[in-house]
């Protein structure tokens, strides 16, 4: 007597994807081209979990709380997913790459993880048959008239309290020619700003030619860019900063007058100890040398409070610096330990409530800088780039010194001809700690 055949479990094609985003932008420009592969291959995106047939996941693991807020947002979609209401979660990014094992171990509810980098394998695990193969392709996930454009992946040097090269390697420069076609790609789907990134911009093809190639590229993207857009430096790298990009910045119209150099301290035995490779005469001296070569520059940095060893004299000399330096964009991280980065072993020996309190004295004092330059606006008139158009109808946008996500803001009067991607000139009328506040003069 034959044996009956074992009936087969109906496997449902998948045809709607969710994905969730969480740390930064170089983790939006990655998910962004996620995205751009699973649309060119026919797949459906859903903001909303509970109509998607998977769920991808690109975490964040750079510090304590980014890795808290990633595993919240697994466990999230895991109840979802146990509860049938989808058939893969696919968890990816920086947390993954760096504590894949364990996770494997501990959460058995998901079915992929995969680490950074990983667009191809998130297309083979979803998809049966032929699959279409993009390089180069993204679906934008911020507002369609401005972008992030990586120009590399991963960082050479060795700072104590960062984990970045263990999760993203060794600092590996894009292909030229691939960065100037991503850059006209965008022009021509009608992106006005572009916002340069990566984990240290200014190492820029120093694994290519044994020294940086920014300001080349800087200026070859500018020559294909839009005259009258706008490109924004961030991320560079103090140590070794290659002066003759602030040349191209001060000559370039569409390059805006912006640096982010990330500085995390300025007492010279503290930088010593994170393995900066720089003092505090050098850092000084590179602000003044920002300063004279562009004009008008608006520099943003970040510090970190509560590193080990930081004494009270050690962050009075930082904020007596912050407010004598006056710089013009500034964030404060507490000290986050890490395990696997060198100054792992050095431990965690300020309170968070001391780091804390440090934090927050440092960040009131340059709201009291930022007032100061934002009410020396009033009365001036200032180019803007419209963001959105809250449901009041006012008008709420950035001037050139203003990155998205993280600077300061303008909102403007209502006018009904005015929407998001437009440059307007405003007059300044009023001025707050972190928002201008103006009327539309006329479109650009």
């Amino acid at each position: 007597m034959a044996k009956k055949a074992k009936a087969k479990k109906e496997v449902k094609i998948i045809k709607t994807v969710a994905l969730v985003t969480m740390g930064c932008d170089k983790n939006t420009v990655d998910s962004e081209r996620i995205i751009g592969g699973l649309v060119a291959n026919g797949f459906k995106m859903t903001d909303d979990h509970s109509e998607a047939d998977a769920v991808i996941i690109n975490t964040c693991g750079f510090i304590k709380a980014a890795k808290e807020e990633s595993v919240n947002a697994i466990v999230e979609a895991g109840e979802l997913k146990q509860d049938g209401k989808m058939q893969k979660l696919i968890i990816t990014g920086c947390l993954t790459q760096r504590y894949g094992k364990e996770l494997k171990k501990q959460i058995k509810f998901v079915d992929h993880f995969f680490g950074t980098n990983s667009e191809q394998k998130i297309l083979n695990a979803l998809t049966t048959g032929n699959k279409t193969h993009l390089i180069g392709e993204r679906e934008l996930l911020t507002p369609p008239h401005y972008a992030f454009l990586k120009i590399s992946e991963g960082c050479t040097h060795s700072c104590s309290f960062c984990s970045i090269p263990k999760i993203r390697g060794k600092h590996i420069s894009r292909l030229e020619e691939e960065i100037l076609a991503e850059v006209a790609m965008l022009r021509d789907r009608g992106v006005k700003e572009l916002n340069i990134i990566a984990q240290d911009t200014t190492f820029y093809g120093k694994d290519i030619d044994g020294k940086s190639l920014l300001a080349d590229l800087l200026g070859k993207i500018s020559d294909e860019f839009i005259d009258d857009g706008r490109i924004r430096l961030l991320y560079t790298y103090p140590t070794g900063f290659p002066k003759e990009v602030l040349k191209v910045i001060a000559e370039r119209k569409n390059i805006c007058n912006y640096i982010d150099v990330p500085l995390q301290h300025i007492v010279s035995t503290i930088l010593q100890s994170m393995k900066r490779g720089i003092d505090s005469k050098k850092i000084k001296e590179l602000i003044a040398e920002i300063r004279e070569t562009i004009p008008g520059v608006a520099i943003r940095t970040s510090f970190i409070t509560g590193y080990p060893g930081e004494t009270d004299d050690h962050f009075d000399t930082l904020l007596n610096f912050v407010k004598e330096t006056k710089l013009d964009r500034v964030g404060v991280f507490t000290y986050s330990q890490e395990d696997g980065t060198p100054a792992f072993n050095l431990g965690d020996p300020i309170p968070e409530y001391i780091k804390i309190e440090r934090s927050n004295i440092i960040m009131e004092a340059q709201q009291e800088i930022t007032l100061e330059k934002n009410k020396a606006l009033i009365g001036t008139d200032i180019e803007v780039i419209v963001d959105r158009i809250d449901d009041k109808g006012l008008i709420i946008g950035r001037t050139e010194y203003d990155a998205p996500g993280v600077d300061n803001g303008v909102i403007l009067d209502p006018k009904k001809s005015i929407k998001p991607g437009d440059f307007v000139i405003a007059t300044i009328t009023d001025a707050q700690p972190y928002d201008l506040i103006g009327k539309v003069k006329k479109k650009r």
